[in-house]
This record gives C-alpha cells, structure tokens and sequence, in this order.
C-alpha cells in the first residue's frame, strides 16, 4: 500500500498533522494502535506555563509559534471542534484538585478564566453520580475552601445513573456519558432538586460524549453557575475530541488503520522504506514520508530499562542522562526529569539515529525532547504546534521536487 506520508500514532498530534496533509492533497494514512494520551485530556490543552523558560533546542523554538497559535481554533473548528480560549495569552482553569491551572484553549465545556481570581462565589455545590469514584469531591472541596469559596458535596438522585452501581465496572466517565446523555433533563431536574443557596454548581465531566451541545444545554438550564471539572480517566472531552478529529480526517480521505502496530520498520542509514504491521502481515506499508507522533512513555513511544531510555520502534536517538539518578527526583510532587526525555531531532524535526539524520521521518508531538509537562500543563499544545509544523515542512519538501 502506497501513501505520500504515513503517520504512527492516531492521538492528538497524529490526526492534526494527517488532517493538514490530506486537506493539502497528500494522500495519508495513520496507524493507530488504540488508546492515546487524548482518552485521558482534561479539555485544556497548554502551551507555556507563565514564568516557564524554554530549555536550549526546544521544539517551540524552531517554528513560527505566534501564527500557528492563531491558526489553531479555526483548524479545529472546521473538525466541529469549538475551542474557547486566547490564541496571544493563557487563561485559568479549576482542577480536580481544587487547584487553578493554565491552559491557552479549552473545550467548550472546560471553562478558563483570564485570571486566577476570576473564579468566585459564594457558595459552591460538588454534585457527583452515587458511587462514582472517579471524581474526587473531597479534594475539590478542600481546594474551594482554600480559595475561601464554602463547599458543599451532594450526590444527583437518577435512577438510570444509579443502576449502574450494580456492576463496580460500569461505574466509569464513558459508561457515565452514554446513559447520561439519553437523560439531560433528569439530570437537570436531580442537580435543581439540591440546590439550596448556591450560586456555583460543580459537575464532573461527564456529558457529551458524542454531542459538545449536551454540556451546555445542561449548564443552561441549571439556576446556578456552572462549571465542568475534569475526572479521572478515560476523559469524556478527550474522547470525543478524537472521535470527531478522526471522523473529519476521514471525510478528506483519509486512511486511519485502527487497532494496528507498527512492529518492524525496513530502512537503510537515511530514509525510511517501507513499515511492517501486525494486521497487515506481509503487505508492506510505503510512503515518501514518515511522521512518528507516538507519545511519550504512556503512550509506549518512549521505553526504559534499568540502564537507559530509548525509542523503541526505530531506535531513534534519546535525550536522557546516562545517570540514572537524574532521571527523577525523590521528591513526587517536584518536577521530574523524565518528563524532557524525548527524541533528538534536526531543526525540521527529522529524526537523528547515531546522531545522522533520518531524511524522510519526522517527529511530532510528546515523544519529543524537552516537552517537560511542568511548563507545559499538558501535552496538548506541543501536540498540536509541532504538528502543524511538520505537516508544513513535508509540504515544503514536496515543492521542492
């Protein structure tokens, strides 16, 4: 099977940079594994945390990140995707923790402020669904009440949502979403039931996995500010921010080979030749150009053992430190190194291999060296730029010919 590029890794970075290839007239394909850092999003994607400093060679450092940052909320808003946010400075969001968090664009239902002190109220009610433990009321709570906004924890009474208990297993965000989403005016109904003086209401994320609209005609019903705040993984916004991002690549034509691996790359010292994959057997896959967007170690674009790090498809070169004890820091909560750890490139993102370069195999996204999550937020802005960068590079490659 012959493409002009072929991009592993169909999570955020992936589809962004495949969409903006197939819109171009390249014929594309993405191999995607399943699961990705996208199913686990809290709805804001980060850019650069206030105060942080880039580290030498840092990917946003070799692209024009001014303009792409103003081209993103249209991108995303021709896959249906509405992004709310300020493309010139970050906003504040609230956090399962309690805690006020940056981002620079959020999903419709995930509110930013411009400012930390934005959020305020008198009251704040928690509403979760009985027995869902995924969302963390009594963090949250503790946060407000740091934050000097009184908190009250009380659980929505519907009995749709409530017969899910019956089984430990179903009690998780999507399973949530699904019974949910039949039922938003029950819910509205359960949420005004306890309100009593609140002028904030509080709701996981749990609504709308297949339709943005649902947040919001929710929140718009309720007599009460409301705020959607993130829970534990799987992420309902995530999820479906990789369904319609995945169904609009496809509309332009393109190839998305769902619940395949990439498991045997053929190439020489400097290109790239052909892909093997586990589905498609001996049907070698071929392209002029090749993006790896795999994510970082959750992902399983980046590996360990107990003597080094390394990128376990091509064997691409790592930036780590060869002392072990570097790789972290015994305190948790402090920034910890391996959140840089990433793979080398040139200045156009092609990868290096024994420091020579990969002509035709880009990278783009986490797996990248230095996308330190502490100045970043989350991945989601290195995602989306370094993608846009590299589909552009591949298309200034090709007029070159």
């Amino acid at each position: 099977m012959r493409f002009d590029t072929i991009i592993i890794g169909g999570g955020l970075s992936g589809l962004t940079a495949g969409l903006r290839l197939q819109k171009a007239g390249r014929k594309t394909a993405i191999v995607s594994a399943g699961q990705n850092a996208l199913h686990f999003a809290s709805g804001v994607f980060g850019v650069l945390n206030e105060g942080a400093v880039l580290p030498e060679g840092h990917p946003y450092s070799r692209i024009d990140t001014d303009k792409y940052l103003e081209e993103v909320k249209p991108f995303f808003l021709e896959a249906d995707i509405r992004l709310g946010g300020d493309a010139r400075k970050n906003g504040w969001r609230l956090s399962p923790s309690g805690a006020m968090l940056e981002g620079r664009f959020s999903l419709e239902e995930a509110t930013l402020f411009p400012a930390k002190e934005d959020l305020k109220a008198d009251k704040a009610l928690i509403v979760t669904v009985p027995g869902f433990l995924d969302f963390n009321t009594a963090f949250l709570a503790d946060g407000l009440e740091k934050r000097g906004i009184p908190a009250r924890v009380a659980s929505m009474d519907v009995q749709e949502l409530t017969d899910l208990r019956t089984s430990p297993s179903e009690m998780r965000s999507v399973n949530i979403a699904r019974v949910a989403d039949g039922i938003p005016g029950k819910v509205v109904e359960a949420v005004k039931a306890l309100i009593r003086d609140e002028d904030l209401v509080i709701l996981p994320q749990v609504f709308g996995i297949q339709d943005a609209a649902i947040p919001a005609q929710i929140a718009e019903a309720i007599p009460a500010r409301v705020l959607f705040v993130g829970t534990m993984p799987p992420s309902v916004p995530g999820i479906r921010t990789q369904l319609k991002l995945k169904r609009a690549y496809e509309r332009v034509g393109g190839t998305f080979l769902m619940g395949d691996e990439v498991v045997a790359p053929v190439m020489d010292e400097t290109h790239v030749k052909a892909l093997r994959t586990v589905n498609l057997g001996d049907q070698l896959l071929q392209a002029d150009h090749y993006i790896l967007a795999t994510g970082s170690f959750f992902s399983k674009g980046l590996a360990s053992s107990m003597q080094k790090v390394y990128e376990p498809l091509f064997g691409l070169d790592v930036d780590y430190p060869e002392d072990r004890m570097k790789w972290y820091d015994l305190d948790f909560f402090a920034p910890q190194a391996y959140g840089g750890f990433g793979v080398m490139t040139d200045p156009a993102f092609r990868a290096l291999k024994g420091g020579a370069v990969i002509e035709n195999l880009y990278v783009a996204g986490s797996v990248l060296a230095g996308c330190f999550s502490q100045q970043f937020g989350c991945g989601g802005g290195v995602a989306i730029l370094t993608a846009f960068a590299v589909a552009d590079n591949i298309l200034k490659e090709d007029t070159k010919r």
